[in-house]
């Protein structure tokens, strides 16, 4: 069959890759599955009840949850009427639904919990376009979303088939508001076309298929984990819901999947915590870890670097590495990151453990593949975002360095915002990215920096933030970090130390900890980071070192306003947040 709408997707796993697990998650202790026939049948319930209550075509329906098969349901049930879904992530503030809630025109929210069911009710109070507020949980007091599938169940199946035939694959599928950095957030128009193109060009690179599970716990509200639903579902991947993201180490065990999504932030931490562990060992097996990790640290995907360092490697992974594949399930054969740059060490690391890192990149206006390292080792270049998918141009503006591209993925436009949607989407139809970038041996894609995020110093340098805070955060001592200068002249930094590693450096080093706030102002715990600051400022030019340092003792939350749901840092919160403590290191 021929694929052009993204509910089409479902019927071709249905007509291809029937599936005893489609869709599964964790309910009472105990996984719940739904084969493909259940899940179209649950679909077309959705769309014929939500046609009774009044929805149809261009009509905008709010998703609001942590993932879970609901989620998936609900959104195909939406798509099959030519409706709009409009996907909230759950940690956003109440005046942030509002806004979004106003700005789409939405009429009716679906919601996972009691709380996110209050959060929704205060946001919608007084609000007359809102029709229905619907629960996943059973909510006291609130409607669940089993009701809308029961009024479908009472109607004729056939009348789906006029509205589905209905849905041009230019038509928009979703809205997705974009967290930003700044100011309210825009609404991005996605097609059915714009995801259904991005899941044939990524296609041909997915090492799985219909034999195979995932596990998913990035969140669909954001367009790459939506978009690899949607490379699942044609692909007749099994896709298994994580409890929750404190819970994924025990899921991957539990489900032992072949591939799952990521944000480097995730694998940061996973590679964190191996390391915590390998200093907490002693004697031979303390030696033995350390030597495997400096035999990863050196590995390169397109260097052969002969039969002793080959052969070294597989005794590492005999030995050490092996632990860190069961850790993952011991299935794993891909791990897809994207969402931010990831380290080349951790790359490296993970490759050497036979993990292989397929690092992409995108934006939620393209879709949101660009471009993706492959799961092949001569198509994966450690330090890029890999080649550009099929069916994607992409060019480097000669005069600054941006990156553009065209083609089929990018967005319709900004919802209600034509004139940013000429910001950013020229007249020959190349989408500004806002990224710099290159293209290396003329087929790999490398970011550099945020062309806006850029800072110039008082000397007239150009620094990239980015570059240097990735830098600053390979130390196991510190978990978030922002270099500031703009318009100074030097660059300093603002650090939140991790301080599960700052505790593992003091019991190591035989420093009594007391409090966070306490430790760092201690001389000894100054001096720690200055020497990791110094590590980091070797790699760097003279006019990008960072000269000065303020540790804070807070981390950046998303709840507290300085990370975007994606947890990229909002550099203007922050700046003026901490306008004090910047100004003391000028």
């Amino acid at each position: 069959m021929t694929v052009t709408r993204t509910f089409d997707l479902l019927s071709h796993q249905l007509q291809k890759y029937p599936q005893p697990d489609a869709l599964a998650a964790k309910v009472n202790n105990s996984w719940q599955k739904y084969t493909t026939q259940d899940v179209q049948d649950k679909v077309n319930h959705i769309s014929l009840g939500l046609k009774k209550l009044g929805i149809g075509k261009d009509d905008k329906v709010a998703i609001i949850s942590f993932n879970r098969p609901e989620w998936v349901l609900i959104d195909f049930g939406i798509q099959q009427l030519g409706a709009i879904s409009v996907p909230m992530y759950p940690t956003i503030t109440i005046e942030d639904y509002r806004f979004i809630f106003n700005d789409a025109g939405v009429s009716i929210v679906f919601v996972a919990d009691s709380g996110l069911y209050n959060k929704v009710s205060a946001a919608t109070a007084g609000m007359s376009s809102i029709q229905g507020i619907y629960t996943f949980d059973q909510v006291q007091g609130a409607n669940h979303w089993n009701e809308v599938a029961e009024l479908g169940e009472q109607e004729n199946p056939e009348e789906l088939e006029p509205l589905k035939a209905a849905v041009a694959p230019d038509d928009v599928l979703t809205i997705i508001y974009t967290s930003g950095t700044t100011g309210n957030p825009k609404g991005v128009m996605l097609t059915h076309n714009n995801l259904v193109s991005n899941v044939m060009g990524v296609m041909p690179f997915l090492p799985v298929n219909h034999k195979h599970r995932a596990l998913s716990f990035l969140p669909l509200s954001h367009v790459f984990e939506r978009m690899l639903l949607y490379l699942y579902v044609y692909s007749g991947v099994s896709i298994y819901y994580a409890e929750s993201i404190e819970k994924v180490a025990d899921n991957l065990k539990e489900v032992q999947p072949h591939v799952f999504a990521t944000v480097p932030r995730l694998l940061e931490k996973v590679y964190d915590k191996i390391v915590a562990k390998g200093m907490e060992l002693t004697g031979i097996k303390r030696r033995l870890f350390f030597w495997a990790l400096e035999l990863g640290l050196k590995y390169d995907t397109q260097e052969n670097q002969g039969w002793w360092y080959n052969k070294q490697l597989e005794i590492a992974n005999k030995i050490i590495f092996s632990k860190w594949r069961e850790a993952l399930g011991g299935n794993i054969i891909a791990v897809v990151s994207g969402g931010a740059a990831l380290q080349a060490r951790l790359a490296r690391v993970f490759w050497s453990a036979q993990i292989r890192v397929m690092e992409g990149y995108g934006l939620t206006e393209t879709s949101p593949v660009i471009a993706v390292n492959r799961w092949e080792p001569e198509d994966n270049k450690i330090g890029t975002v890999g080649p550009v998918i099929n069916g994607v141009e992409v060019m480097i503006a000669p005069t600054d360095g941006e990156i553009l591209t065209r083609g089929p993925h990018i967005m319709k436009g900004y919802y209600k915002k034509p004139e940013l949607t000429d910001e950013v989407i020229d007249k020959d139809g190349w989408f500004h990215t806002g990224d710099i970038g290159e293209i290396v041996n003329g087929k790999y894609l490398k970011i550099t920096d945020r062309k806006k995020e850029m800072l110039k110093t008082s000397g007239g340098k150009y620094i990239a933030p980015q570059m240097i805070e990735n830098k600053l955060k390979e130390s196991v001592v510190i978990e978030q970090t922002m270099v500031v200068g703009d318009g100074q002249k030097y660059a300093a930094a603002l650090i939140v130390p991790s301080f599960p590693g700052l505790q593992d450096y003091c019991q190591f080093k035989g420093i009594p900890y007391t409090t966070d706030e306490e430790m760092i102002t201690k001389p000894e715990i100054l001096d720690k980071f200055q020497r990791e600051i110094d590590k980091a400022n070797e790699q760097l030019a003279q006019f990008e070192t960072i000269k000065k340092f303020k540790l804070l003792p807070k981390l950046w939350t998303i709840e507290s306003g300085e990370l975007t749901p994606k947890l990229s840092v909002k550099r203007r919160v922050i700046t003026t947040r901490y306008t004090n403590e910047i100004d003391s290191m000028y």
